[in-house]
């Protein structure tokens, strides 16, 4: 059986510090129907895997959340042959006991996004996916396995709310995310799952606990200089922690992928359209997402 191969999305933090440990490093140029991604993506090998990783954010993080590119970035994966893939992000807790530095395999999502491409199907049809487990059970598990040789605190579950940004939340926002249940926020997440169950991928989040949000508040007095320098000390160790874990998952002999798995089927019955009425070029054009 050929090897999988697996891909990873770096986001802050995580982004420049794990292209370094890639061996075997090459890097691949390519356009997508939906543009060009992030960055040049790098194939190569951690430990005993081969992989394809991109910097979510560019080079030199140069990409706020909204203007990155998350359709090409998923496409240009899938080109490349990913079925199954690990994505990082930089998050703020909405609980006590979520604290800075400690990391979360996120298992639900609430979407408060709004210029964001959403779908690859706009120009092709209706296509309607399931959704209601964003992220796949199985990799989870296999990640939440590997995490248990680890020495960073992992939470089990988290439901992430993916704003829009730039911006940080007001206080009123963060205490209504708390009301409505969720654990983390952030601003990268979604589509880009969404994306990932279009394209037929196992797809799963490991969430770097930077600071709580504004529902917690400073201590008086606090320099606002010292607590920025506070807030990337925890994503330094919550970066390091993150690398661990993926290191982790990448050692394990279990495998990363199954293609009986229902995030690989997810379009079997999702799309509506009458296929008469789809062009021959545009379901050409997306070809790549139904294998």
């Amino acid at each position: 059986m050929q090897e999988a191969t697996i891909g990873i999305i770096g986001g802050t933090g995580l982004g420049d510090a794990l292209l370094s440990n890639i061996t075997d490093a090459q890097t691949v140029t390519m356009d997508t129907p939906f543009g060009k991604p992030s960055a040049p993506l790098v194939t190569g090998r951690l430990g005993e895997r081969s992989v394809v990783f991109l910097n979510r954010h560019g080079k030199g993080h140069k990409l706020n959340p909204s203007c990155v590119p998350y359709a090409a970035n998923i496409f240009a994966m899938k080109k490349l042959g990913v079925h199954s893939l690990l994505a990082s992000g930089a998050v703020g807790s909405l609980r006590e006991q979520i604290e800075p530095g400690h990391l979360v395999v996120v298992d639900q999502f609430i979407d408060k996004t709004y210029r964001r491409l959403g779908s690859f199907f706009d120009e092709l049809g209706a296509v309607h996916c399931e959704f209601d487990q964003p992220c796949c059970s199985r990799l989870r598990r296999a990640i939440l396995r590997s995490a248990e040789c680890t020495r960073a605190v992992t939470h089990e579950t988290g439901t992430y709310v993916c704003m829009e940004g730039p911006l940080f939340s007001t206080r009123a926002e963060s205490l209504l995310h708390r009301q409505w249940g969720a654990d983390l926020i952030g601003m990268t997440a979604l589509p880009e799952a969404k994306l990932a169950r279009q394209a037929q991928m196992c797809y799963a989040l490991i969430a770097l606990v930077s600071d709580f949000d504004c529902w917690k508040e400073h201590p008086k007095g606090r320099d606002k200089h010292d607590l920025l320098q506070e807030i990337l000390g925890n994503l330094n160790q919550a970066t390091a922690n993150a690398i661990e874990l993926i290191a982790a998952v990448l050692r394990g002999r279990e495998p990363l992928l199954d293609e009986e798995c229902s995030c690989r089927k997810s379009l079997e019955l999702a799309v509506w359209t009458d296929p008469k009425a789809i062009p021959f070029v545009k379901k050409k054009k997306l070809g790549v997402l139904f294998t």
